[in-house]
């Protein structure tokens, strides 16, 4: 299994990247509290990462924190939850606030993210209670690792702010219409995409 993977980030469009390590590139796909966190183009960075292996692919997950993996691994053992669903929810709120969630039996908030329904929230909050407090009692000061590199040059923008912003939010699984209207209402000028995203999920919870 792929557990850890450290080199030169090559591109980033959220919520997917590509990194290379020793000349091979690999393909992820990070729930946006991560991506958040990355550095920029051709710069180093350290990711974390869980490996599914399915009939008709293999895919990569990346992570900034060992506790972000591990909150997305006790996540696909919930029943009525995979991969996609587990990313969606963590690119919707930090690992601290989804564990508030779970703490204050806040359904109205999870429900609010794409693909959670009342009875997919109901049993991510049983099920999770006892092992997200042991998850974040054993994780409790780890740190964030990023090795950057000197020599960084800025990748040309190819993409508008607000189309980088929406198509992420599709590929997270929220509807083209809500994407597009909330991105519209958070756009200010200037803004790049991850502030963009930021501010078009805020708007939404």
């Amino acid at each position: 299994m792929i557990g850890r993977l450290r080199g030169v980030l090559v591109e980033k469009q959220a919520p997917e990247i590509l990194i290379d390590v020793n000349g091979v590139g690999y393909e992820l796909q990070m729930p946006l509290t991560s991506f958040y966190e990355l550095p920029e183009i051709n710069h180093e960075a350290v990711i974390y990462t869980h490996f599914v292996v399915r009939e008709d692919a293999q895919l990569l997950y990346g992570f900034i924190t060992k506790q972000e993996r591990a909150l997305f691994r006790l996540l696909i053992k919930t029943n009525g939850v995979g991969p996609k669903l587990a990313l969606t929810i963590l690119s919707g709120m930090t690992a601290s606030e989804f564990v508030g969630c779970v703490e204050r039996d806040d359904i109205v908030t999870l429900v609010k993210l794409p693909g959670v329904g009342k009875k997919t929230a109901e049993r991510l909050l049983v099920e999770m209670r006892d092992k997200l407090k042991s998850l974040m009692e054993a994780s409790a000061g780890s740190e964030r690792e990023f090795v950057l590199q000197s020599n960084y040059s800025p990748a040309p923008t190819v993409n508008s702010a607000e189309e980088d912003a929406i198509s992420a939010l599709i590929s997270l699984g929220y509807k083209p219409p809500q994407a597009s209207k909330s991105v519209a209402a958070a756009y200010k000028e200037g803004m790049d995409p991850e502030t963009l995203i930021k501010a078009a999920l805020k708007s939404m919870l």
